[in-house]
């Protein structure tokens, strides 16, 4: 190689740099601006999302629990809001109920298919659920609601038994576990009830519905299937107050009398301002409204914890009313009304807790 070949190979390799570089460059810029944003999640990330438990039974844990069992952890965490054999009180909906041999044998609940003559005063919800799968893994996630996922998987397995033992599912003396609940699924009283309707899964399907919009000869009297009694009414509150502002599902009016002919359009209700500082009371019921107080506290009646003319009639005469209420309000406690705790409420602001608690000392009216 002579001395100008020798000149010239920095000079190449320096453009030849240069251009892979640009060229790099350019795929990066091509890229879109998410593409290179995020990590792949670790296996233990997914461990700790991937806790569901599949109709097929897929991530169900080992385990077992006895219907004695299940009667032990029932009546010490579930009954208060379940009632001790899964009838329920007036907040929750029965759970056992509706369902017969002959719906166990079949696995379609008769009650539920269209134009049945059976009937029941409400749907439970071993009337409705298909798969076991689904009872279990709520059960698991979710209760007891003031305390979930504290439950062993024996005593979710006891739980679901006691439960099963009460829809007549299983025998008293039975013990549920991973070894044979596949078993039990196949005495579910609606394991049939959810159909695969093919169209709804395709883009250019049509859906299931077959009705259509009554233009004459309409029934003048329409049989109206489920409505709330007029003395429940107002049991939580104004609904229309409670529900979201935008958007088409609006809650009705429950200071007001049910209205007795067909529903037209409604115009959206007024936006609720809570203004916590004025302490009036319409503000308070839209800060109950707005924080779920009134799922649990009905005005003038007990619910799953005390009515708030029960707490005024309960500390009437105290001097530090007001103080005392609002730490209720806002940390909670137990033991004043019974064993069901009152959660603490760290949302509210100290002005709002104050504007609860003084609207009740002053009567909760």
């Amino acid at each position: 190689m002579n001395i100008l070949d020798k000149n010239l190979i920095s000079p190449v390799r320096g453009l030849v740099a240069l251009a892979l570089a640009c060229a790099s460059w350019g795929a990066i810029a091509q890229d879109k601006p998410w593409q290179n944003m995020g990590r792949d999640a670790t296996p233990a990330e997914v461990k700790a999302w991937d806790i569901d438990v599949r109709p097929d039974f897929k991530g169900l844990p080992k385990g077992a629990g006895s219907v004695d069992l299940g009667t032990k952890v029932w009546e010490d965490k579930c009954a208060s809001c379940h009632g001790i054999f899964g009838e329920s009180n007036e907040v929750f909906t029965p759970i056992v109920g509706g369902t017969t041999q002959e719906d166990i044998k079949n696995g379609r609940v008769a009650a539920l298919v269209e134009g049945a003559a059976v009937t029941v005063p409400q749907r439970t919800t071993m009337m409705k659920v298909a798969t076991l799968s689904t009872l279990w893994d709520y059960i698991n996630r979710a209760m007891p609601w003031n305390n979930p996922k504290t439950l062993t998987p024996d005593e979710v397995f006891g739980v679901t038994a006691y439960i099963l033992n009460l829809a007549n599912v299983v025998p008293a003396d039975f013990i549920l576990s991973d070894k044979n609940i596949a078993e039990v699924q196949q005495r579910m009283p609606n394991r049939n009830g959810m159909l695969f309707h093919e169209p709804l899964w395709k883009v250019t399907g049509k859906g299931d519905v077959k009705n259509v919009a009554c233009m004459k000869n309409c029934e003048v009297d329409p049989k109206v299937r489920s409505f709330l009694p007029d003395f429940a009414r107002d049991a939580h509150g104004n609904i229309a107050e409670q529900n979201r502002v935008v958007g088409p599902v609006r809650g009705a009016d429950t200071t007001q009398p049910a209205p007795k002919g067909p529903v037209g359009s409604v115009p959206p209700p007024k936006a609720v301002v809570v203004a916590a500082a004025s302490g009036g009371a319409a503000d308070v019921k839209a800060l109950l409204g707005a924080n779920a107080c009134l799922a649990c506290h009905g005005i003038n009646s007990k619910i799953v914890g005390p009515g708030f003319n029960e707490v005024v009639a309960k500390h009437k005469g105290r001097a530090d009313l007001e103080a005392y209420l609002t730490g209720k309000v806002k940390n909670g406690g137990v033991g004043v009304f019974g064993s069901i705790p009152m959660p603490a409420q760290p949302q509210l602001s100290d002005a709002d807790a104050k504007a609860i608690a003084q609207w009740i000392a002053a009567g909760a009216k």
